[in-house]
């Protein structure tokens, strides 16, 4: 689905009202030659020329203008809270720091490419997290002295990782996992 853009919303209004350049650079005062680079989007108006050409035809400045739906914005912070929180269930569930993901993963990849790129960050640093502490929990019995702070390394390491990325990706939409495969 492409998204809408002013230089879209000004041809389809002028057209729509039968219109040429020429005939709407009369009726506004705006110069033939700034309708064509918005038309073309090689710039954005100003408010006041926006304006201008709403009123050259007769339509609303709503009409024109590209507004950013807030709920967008909220909504996307949701899923990156589901998708950098949902590995701490992990902590009660056996690899479920790794299904969870996968599921949310499999479920909005196609939706939207921040998703997808978090999620496939998140699938792979928890599943070299896991290989990582099942390497560390074999070793545990042969040397199990020294693979107690081993394991306890990796499994902190992995804690404060996955906090800084939620936190990161609330903030900022960015995430930075080691060990990606």
């Amino acid at each position: 689905m492409k998204k809408q853009t002013i230089s879209d919303n000004l041809l389809y209004q002028r057209k729509l009202k039968g219109y040429t350049q020429d005939d709407l650079s009369e009726k506004t005062t705006v110069g033939v030659r700034t309708i064509q680079r918005i038309e073309k989007g090689e710039v954005q108006p100003h408010l006041q020329t926006v304006k201008l050409l709403a009123a050259g035809l007769e339509v609303e400045v709503e009409d024109l203008l590209v507004l950013d739906n807030p709920n967008e914005e909220v909504i996307k912070r949701k899923w990156m809270l589901l998708f950098h929180g949902s590995p701490f269930f992990g902590l009660i569930i056996p690899f479920g720091n790794v299904l969870f993901p996968l599921f949310l993963w499999i479920n909005k990849a196609e939706d939207n490419k921040i998703y997808d790129q978090h999620g496939r960050a998140v699938i792979n640093f928890h599943c070299t997290l896991n290989l990582l502490l099942i390497i560390s929990l074999l070793l545990f019995f042969p040397f199990p002295g020294i693979n107690f702070f081993g394991t306890g390394a990796v499994f902190l390491f992995g804690l404060v990782f996955s906090i800084k990325n939620l936190m990161s990706a609330l903030g900022s939409h960015t995430c930075y996992y080691l060990f990606l495969f």
